[in-house]
């Protein structure tokens, strides 16, 4: 039996079962403070078969470097009590089984792409309480200095749009800081969902993602965005993203329909299947 756990701000899902597609059990827990948060995950693995290696798909940053000393600890968050976390290590210390930690993004890409037969190139986008991308190319999750924090990235924006000072608390009108659910909310006091269909959100929410969907394609050359997470449960948001990134691109891009804007084959389920392969 193996475990994982897809570790979110909101919530932790945590998994055991024989192997990533043969999930025996899963279970919920509220993402608290960081030792609250283990104990509770820990309890929970002792009710259930044991296990021989866990995988740990965490909202980031995370440490991913195995030979630098923060390996799975969570790096400087907003999320009080997180910075600095030896969260790998808690968990490896009370199951007493070695943990594979990846981004949950990236642990949600690998599984999608494993899904699809499109190892070569992918890349998993969720826009909810944040915006993470993960970053599958060649079959392998991508790292370099850390690991792919494209929810961080400046979009351009237009000149009728510049008055928003943007949520994030580092950058301000980043993307997470302009289309994420928070940034939705404190603009325009209601969720994506809850706005007519006719509400300038939907356009400017589209607008900034479908950037960072043209972006990716031109900068990596991914075939696929896989677009999750909570704000893309909003009806026909992910047409609108699709139909403009496919403005924005003019028809230059030599991939050209081989790009493709997709929802998750695995529904809600890729982090956690991720997090399971993680322990393979």
């Amino acid at each position: 039996m193996i475990g994982g756990i897809e570790a979110g701000g909101t919530k932790c899902v945590l998994a055991v079962g024989p192997s990533p597609d043969s999930i025996a059990a899963t279970h919920t827990i509220p993402t608290r403070g960081p030792d609250e948060t283990v104990a509770d995950a820990l309890d929970w693995f002792a009710s259930q078969p044991a296990i021989s290696a866990l995988g740990l798909a965490t909202f980031g940053p995370v440490g991913l470097d195995q030979q630098r000393p923060d390996h799975g600890h969570i790096l400087a968050t907003p999320k009080p009590g997180w910075s600095r976390y030896d969260f790998a290590g808690a968990l490896a210390e009370g199951l007493s089984v070695p943990v594979a930690v990846e981004t949950d993004v990236n642990a949600a890409a690998l599984a999608e792409a494993q899904a699809r037969d499109e190892a070569g190139s992918l890349a998993y986008m969720t826009v909810g309480t944040g915006i993470g991308v993960g970053l599958v190319i060649d079959g392998r999750c991508v790292h370099g200095a850390a690991h792919p924090e494209m929810g961080h990235y400046y979009p351009r924006r237009p000149a009728d749009d510049v008055e928003f000072a943007g949520v994030c608390p580092f950058h301000g009108d980043c993307l997470e800081g302009l289309a994420s659910g928070p940034a939705i909310s404190a603009r325009w006091g209601a969720t994506l969902s809850d706005l007519p269909p006719t509400h300038p959100a939907h356009h400017r929410v589209a607008g900034y993602l479908a950037q960072a969907c043209h972006t990716l394609f031109a900068s990596t050359s991914v075939e696929t965005v896989v677009l999750g997470g909570g704000v893309l449960e909003t009806p026909n948001l992910r047409e609108r993203i699709a139909a403009r990134a496919r403005e924005l691109d003019a028809g230059y891009l030599p991939g050209g329909t081989r790009h493709t804007i997709v929802a998750p084959r695995l529904g809600s389920r890729s982090g956690i299947i991720g997090a399971m392969i993680l322990a393979t």
